[in-house]
């Protein structure tokens, strides 16, 4: 069964740090390519980042580019976030996804976790 569970979210004040994790079943993983999306109250969800199977190749929006590191262990099946100098308009609920090229696009995305809401107050 192919599956993605986020976890790692919760409150930060502005300027802190979080680290968000995906844990992915092994089918899933296989898949590739990891990303991460986001989607504030209101908005459409957007694209964060996405990493490729060995980690060498990664993408980031403009947005966090320069705050947050997308990493993987293969070996736990895993895929992390970590989040730094967050800022209010991070606020968001945060989804891992599983795909089979790097894209911004979330319908190359088959496969998703039910998401983790981070909430940075200001």
């Amino acid at each position: 069964q192919v599956q993605l569970v986020e976890s790692g979210g919760g409150l930060v004040q502005a300027g802190g740090s979080l680290r968000l994790s995906c844990a992915a079943s092994q089918r899933t993983f296989n898949s590739n390519i990891m990303g991460w999306f986001r989607q504030a109250p209101g908005k459409e969800r957007e694209f964060v980042t996405a990493i490729n199977w060995s980690g060498r190749s990664t993408s980031y929006a403009d947005s966090v580019k320069g705050r947050f590191t997308i990493s993987r262990d293969n070996a736990k099946n895993t895929v992390y976030l970590q989040m730094n100098s967050l800022k209010p308009e991070d606020t968001a609920v945060y989804y891992c996804a599983a795909g089979l090229v790097i894209s911004s696009a979330d319908y190359n995305y088959p496969y998703w976790g039910q998401g983790t809401q981070v909430t940075v107050s200001s």
